[in-house]
């Protein structure tokens, strides 16, 4: 057949599944995201999500999203520059711009795709894009896609950062990007330093707050609130299908760049809007937030000690973090899987993080305890845990 040369280049190395008897990848969930999860059948404790404040069923956050149903129905089925930007979209922006503190900010289906529009939206080949070598996918794609120089810098090295700003002259533009809590390992960048830095030499910052917003910071903020940043004159990029419990990404900042992006990101201009409900629930999770962050905070904190505890004395490498993420040093592609799948066998639904996902033989294996999880939860995995390696 005249297409099986090109078939024949796709092929899926399957051997690590096959040796730990175990895919964590693509697992059937049968339920929403309770106290329990329902996997592939079977009931077991969810360490898995990002649905760091426990609010995706929050009972409050699901009426406002059945009223958005009974008044706009389940899609507007259109982009945000035709048909799909409803009152509700504008509400939602302007709320979000509020909440940070930025002056404007625009709502993509994605983060994923916030991510990678944005570069192509802002930068050129004359520019100089400088990147944590550990930062998401999503930002090393979207910075690829550009065709500019790119440096990246030792994770979180503000010396190896600075060093590449000195030697870097005669680009249109730099930037330098971040994420703010690294998911992989829950590493907090030190956002200030890098502020401080790209005044000095004139760079522009750019952060993905995906796993800081609706977390760090006194009241949820995320980083610009937890790093005492006012008056921010970069870029700021976060997922809103994380603590803050919905879909969709946003970019936000300048009016003036922001009103550009709306005309020329291609990612948002011919990309089907968020649905009403998904805008009316993130507006309820907000609001929420704004009221009993405290509260939520002081859970999470706690669920985070008592699980990397219990991990220490289950015999695991766990990686100390400021943040709800535990994460487990596991090294090789076969040793992740087979740690995935002893979470798996003892109940409890974990995430585990290969290449390219992390570089190879530095695999993880995540953990998350959200805040709407029942103590005693909590308290009987971290029992499992525990007891996990020596019994």
């Amino acid at each position: 057949m005249y297409l099986d040369e090109f078939y024949k280049q796709f092929t899926l190395d399957e051997s690590p599944a096959q040796k730990a008897g175990h895919n964590p990848y693509y697992l059937k969930i049968g339920s929403g995201l309770e106290d329990k999860i329902l996997v592939n059948g079977s009931e077991m404790i969810n360490l898995a999500s990002n649905n760091y404040l426990g609010l995706a069923a929050d009972a409050r956050v699901k009426q406002a999203a059945q009223q958005a149903i009974e008044k706009y129905g389940v899609s507007l089925c259109g982009t945000p520059i035709a048909t799909g930007y409803i009152d509700l979209y504008k509400k939602l922006e302007e709320k979000l711009s509020d909440f940070l503190g930025l002056e404007e900010t625009i709502i993509l289906p994605s983060c994923y795709q916030a991510n990678n529009g944005l570069f192509s939206s802002i930068a050129g080949p004359e520019d100089l894009i400088i990147v944590d070598r550990y930062a998401h996918s999503s930002l090393i794609l979207g910075i690829k896609s550009v065709g500019c120089k790119i440096r990246p810098y030792l994770h979180n090295n503000m010396d190896h950062l600075e060093g590449i700003l000195k030697k870097s002259s005669g680009f249109r533009q730099i930037f330098v990007v971040t994420e703010s809590v690294f998911s992989t390992e829950g590493s907090v960048a030190p956002f200030d330093e890098i502020i401080k830095l790209c005044e000095k030499y004139h760079a522009l910052p750019v952060v993905d707050d995906s796993h800081g917003i609706g977390v760090l910071g006194k009241s949820g903020r995320g980083i610009l609130e937890e790093k005492g940043i006012e008056e921010y004159q970069g870029v700021y990029t976060a997922s809103l299908g994380k603590a803050i419990a919905g879909s969709g990404g946003i970019i936000s900042g300048k009016s003036r760049l922001i009103k550009h992006l709306k005309y020329y990101c291609p990612h948002l201009v011919y990309s089907t809007a968020l649905t009403p409900p998904t805008l009316a629930g993130i507006e309820a999770v907000l609001e929420i937030i704004e009221r009993e962050f405290s509260v939520q905070k002081n859970r999470l904190s706690s669920y985070q000690k008592m699980i990397y505890q219990s991990l220490l004395q289950g015999g695991f490498t766990a990686v100390q973090s400021e943040t709800p993420i535990n994460s487990i040093l596991s090294g090789s592609f076969e040793n992740t899987f087979a740690v995935a799948k002893k979470f798996y066998e003892n109940g409890i639904l974990s995430t585990p993080f290969v290449e390219p996902s992390v570089p190879r033989g530095d695999g993880r294996v995540r953990l998350i305890a959200g805040a709407n999880l029942l103590p005693d939860t909590v308290q009987k995995a971290a029992a499992i845990i525990s007891g996990m390696c020596c019994g």
